[in-house]
């Protein structure tokens, strides 16, 4: 669901960035890739060499959009380049060859990969021409606002329209996983760009770091997806106390988790004028994450049988989530499930036995679509392998009619992947190496939709 809290899934690659420097054969930047099962990642490496003669890295994963990660124990000898990542229990050993041109070697991290290392004259960034850039032809405003019983004092930016309003505006709600204002997720900030169309078209926009992000307090770990609708409806409160605010005209919009607690809180709250669904679920989390891990295996070229074995392992662990409330009694027989390793083990336990997943994995968000009484506007994507179209859109229109809204939207948007952009399988891996942060069929959905709920257009 998050912009990528994937199921079962975990590997932390990186990709090596470093300053250049002609005091040591190694220093200056380096390219090359590994491969992990189908997925093809890139990596980048640059080396500098301090004052003292030590060597300093760093490292970047495009594919990931990790960039700058600091690597350690860099050293050089004997012609080896061996370094470290501890963040993701990964290093590096690889021998240079006599030209200066390429390093050979292998990186290990959980198994161990071939990673040729080539001399570049600087590493490669991944362009994205959507990032606004200025001058811009509205004001933003940096807002702090508290959340229920004080949980957390959240930071964010609200941008304004030229003109003294009051203006219709929407908060925008980001999907699951830390995530701070614009949603930044391999190298992509769709939040940012998002803001920046509607209000150059007549629409204030609030985005917002998650509690315990960027300049949020609080603590985001614990929390589950009720916490989080308890700070978006601070975040719309926020609003409604300005004067340049028409506090009759403000909705949220909620991307993938986001999607499931915009209509939390609509049903809950009359006063919200509007909400957009984009990627939101409409069946129970356990459905979609059993869905999500399989289609994304079957595209990733994932053998039928592992598959199945992948299937079996989930529903033993969301039966569990299903039988026990303590999260110690979770962790204890999630961690007696026959996972191949200690390692992942461990893994499967940090992954389920949290507050966050059991909420996720039993919510039903259709009880509560059905009580949804504002106009909605629900996006799904042809290619989203993360909340499957096809599993649930038709759930949130019929629960939407069920419950007798009169304002009901729902759109299937093709070709484009859980980020709304467009994609040629919909994998997760694309996300970084696609350059369009939001297609814009989904911007311009999204906006006129909008701009006629609220009154801008006809």
């Amino acid at each position: 669901m998050r912009t990528v809290r994937l199921a079962f899934q975990a590997l932390l690659v990186a990709t090596v960035a470093v300053a250049q420097t002609p005091a040591s054969p190694v220093a200056g930047a380096w390219e090359g890739a590994i491969e992990v099962g189908a997925m093809k990642l890139r990596i980048g490496v640059s080396v500098a060499v301090q004052p003292d003669g030590k060597l300093t890295a760093t490292m970047d994963s495009p594919d990931q959009g990790a960039y700058g990660l600091p690597l350690s124990d860099v050293v050089f000898g004997d012609g080896v380049l061996r370094f470290a990542l501890r963040m993701a229990n990964g290093s590096y050993e690889g021998r240079l060859n006599g030209a200066g041109t390429e390093i050979a070697g292998t990186w290990t991290q959980g198994m161990a990969m071939p990673l040729v290392l080539r001399k570049v004259e600087k590493l490669t960034r991944p362009a994205r021409p959507q990032d606004p850039k200025p001058p811009f032809p509205y004001r933003s405003e940096q807002v702090t606002f508290g959340s229920a019983a004080g949980q957390a004092m959240l930071a964010g930016t609200l941008t304004l329209p030229e003109g003294k309003g009051p203006f219709p505006a929407v908060v925008l709600i980001s999907g699951s996983g830390a995530q701070n204002r614009d949603e930044e997720i391999f190298g992509h900030k769709p939040f940012l760009v998002l803001a920046d169309h509607l209000t150059r078209r007549g629409i204030a926009v609030l985005r917002y770091d998650d509690r315990g992000v960027g300049k949020s307090t609080g603590t985001f770990a614990g929390s589950t997806s009720e916490d989080f609708a308890a700070d978006a409806w601070a975040a719309w409160q926020a609003l409604a106390g300005r004067a340049d605010i028409d506090p009759k005209r403000i909705g949220l919009l909620g991307h993938s988790e986001g999607g499931l607690i915009a209509p939390m809180l609509a049903a809950a709250h009359s006063e919200i004028a509007f909400i957009v669904l984009m990627g939101g679920p409409g069946v129970p989390g356990e459905h979609i994450l059993l869905a999500q891990a399989a289609a994304i295996m079957k595209a990733s070229g994932t053998p039928e049988a592992a598959v199945a074995a992948n299937t079996a392992l989930q529903k033993q662990v969301f039966a569990i989530l299903r039988e026990e409330t303590s999260m110690a009694r979770i962790a204890e027989r999630v961690g007696a499930i026959p996972a191949g390793s200690k390692e992942a083990s461990a893994a499967l336990v940090k992954q389920t036995a949290s507050p966050w997943m059991r909420f996720f994995v039993l919510y039903d968000p259709a009880p509560v679509l059905a009580k949804v009484r504002c106009p909605v506007l629900a996006i799904g994507a042809e290619l989203d392998l993360q909340v499957l179209s096809d599993q649930n859109l038709p759930p949130i229109e019929a629960a939407l009619t069920l419950g007798g809204n009169r304002d009901a939207t729902v759109v299937r948007l093709s070709g484009l992947n859980h980020l709304l952009q467009p994609a040629t399988t919909g994998l997760p891996a694309e996300y970084a190496q696609i350059e369009i942060t939001m297609a814009p069929a989904a911007l311009d959905t999204i906006t006129t939709w909008m701009q006629k709920r609220t009154g801008l257009a006809k």
